[in-house]
């Protein structure tokens, strides 16, 4: 058993960090820098996803920053677990892409590029679980594009969307709720809620902001206008 464990650590090693460093890169710093001068670690929320981004500095730059964040999620779940040096990863492929798209979501989170402060993961969670579970992710974004649509509440299309993801699962997976995606995906699902606790008591309270564009910009800005 020793033996198996250490034959196995190199291959666990390499899957895990790939996964980090694709999660840790962090878009919404770089494009907010290059493309307008700007911080967003100084700016809005502070956070570095795309809502924040998209707030402060305009959908011009976080509709990429939304592209980029979802691509560092679904590639390296999607890529890393058939590369030949994860074939001795163990449990197989599944256990290797749910252990690579954790990484990718904690590496967003807590990026090694910014002093291992990110966002909320929830961009990049949407791009592992759409590896993992195509029509289960298309429940989630189903549920959180019609909530923002009606409500212009971010944080809530995340957590309902989040709920649904996690309710359609078992019947999107031949193994139902008995397989590990299914665990994992409970799992980020509680992760996501707990990262919008402060949200969730601005919504509570009524005062959590909504996502309105700002007229007369041209499409290049946006402002946050309270409920």
């Amino acid at each position: 058993m020793i033996d198996s464990a250490l034959r196995a650590a190199p291959s666990l090693a390499a899957c895990i960090a790939l996964g980090y460093l694709c999660g840790s890169l962090p878009f919404a710093l770089w494009l907010g820098r290059w493309w307008r001068g700007v911080d967003v670690r100084l700016a809005g929320s502070g956070n570095l996803g795309a809502t924040n981004v998209y707030r402060t500095l305009g959908p011009r730059v976080g509709i990429p920053v939304l592209l980029l964040d979802l691509a560092k999620g679904a590639l390296p779940v999607w890529l890393v677990p058939v590369a030949p040096f994860a074939a001795g990863f163990p449990g197989g492929q599944e256990w290797c892409g749910i252990a690579v798209g954790l990484a990718a979501i904690l590496g967003h989170m807590f990026t090694m590029f910014a002093g291992f402060r990110g966002g909320k993961g929830v961009a990049t969670t949407v791009g592992v679980l759409l590896a993992l579970a195509p029509l289960a992710c298309a429940a989630f974004v189903t549920v959180f594009g019609v909530t923002l649509a009606v409500t212009r509440y971010v944080s809530l299309g995340s957590i309902l969307g989040s709920l649904a993801f996690v309710g359609v699962l078992p019947w999107a997976r031949a193994e139902g709720v008995k397989g590990p995606t299914f665990v994992f995906g409970a799992f980020v699902a509680a992760l996501i809620v707990l990262r919008h606790r402060a949200n969730i008591g601005r919504l509570l309270r009524g005062t959590e902001s909504r996502l309105v564009l700002r007229p007369g910009r041209g499409g290049d800005g946006a402002e946050v206008k309270g409920s």
